[in-house]
């Protein structure tokens, strides 16, 4: 009786002369998946109140309670958004690896992938670059249009908000990775599978 190596045995196992499972591949999703989800948790929890005087009438100090948010900005609310979708995405692709040898390695939705990561990739991307415009505004300012920088107020929340930054260029460095190993994994040939004669 033969037994071709893309049968799989009874006991669930990966077929013979299968291919190892792509451990480097594997380990930066995860790296990844770890980055942008740290991102997206500090940039969502990051928040700052704070009383401020804004005025002094007399020797009266007149104050005002400010809460700085990532709501209040729609470019760090884009920025989350798209953390989050990147790390949605490297989530699913850490199971599909996980589980590749019970479908076809070269099926249609294996092919999608590296497009998938792609376009993850460019939401990420973009979504760090809105950030880091209004992160840099926020802590220079820009007096030839006459905004005025925040940092000196809310230090926290621009450390927090500079940490979540650093922590997703970290993910969209390992997203970069990983799409050049998905492509270049799509474009290797397997190698032709020979039948094992079985006693």
């Amino acid at each position: 009786m033969a037994l071709a190596n893309r049968d799989k045995p009874e006991d669930g196992s990966p077929p013979p002369g299968a291919k190892p499972k792509d451990w480097t591949l594997l380990m930066l999703r995860i790296a990844s998946f770890l980055a942008t989800a740290s991102a997206t948790i500090v940039m969502a929890l990051n928040k700052e109140t704070k009383t401020l005087v804004v005025a002094t009438i007399g020797s009266n100090p007149v104050t005002a309670t400010l809460t700085a948010k990532f709501q209040y900005d729609p470019a760090f609310v884009f920025f989350v958004v798209a953390n989050g979708i990147a790390s949605l995405h490297n989530l699913l692709m850490i199971v599909v690896d996980l589980f590749r040898h019970k479908f076809n390695d070269r099926g249609i939705c294996f092919v999608m992938i590296p497009i998938f990561d792609m376009l993850i990739m460019a939401l990420a991307a973009a979504g760090d670059g809105a950030a880091t415009f209004i992160a840099e505004l926020g802590k220079n300012g820009n007096s030839h249009a006459r905004w005025n920088k925040i940092c000196d107020k809310f230090g926290p929340y621009c450390d927090r908000g500079g940490g979540a930054l650093i922590a997703s260029f970290i993910g969209l460095g390992l997203l970069l990775v990983i799409t050049g190993l998905s492509i270049i994994k799509l474009q290797t040939k397997p190698k032709p599978s020979n039948d094992v004669s079985v006693p």
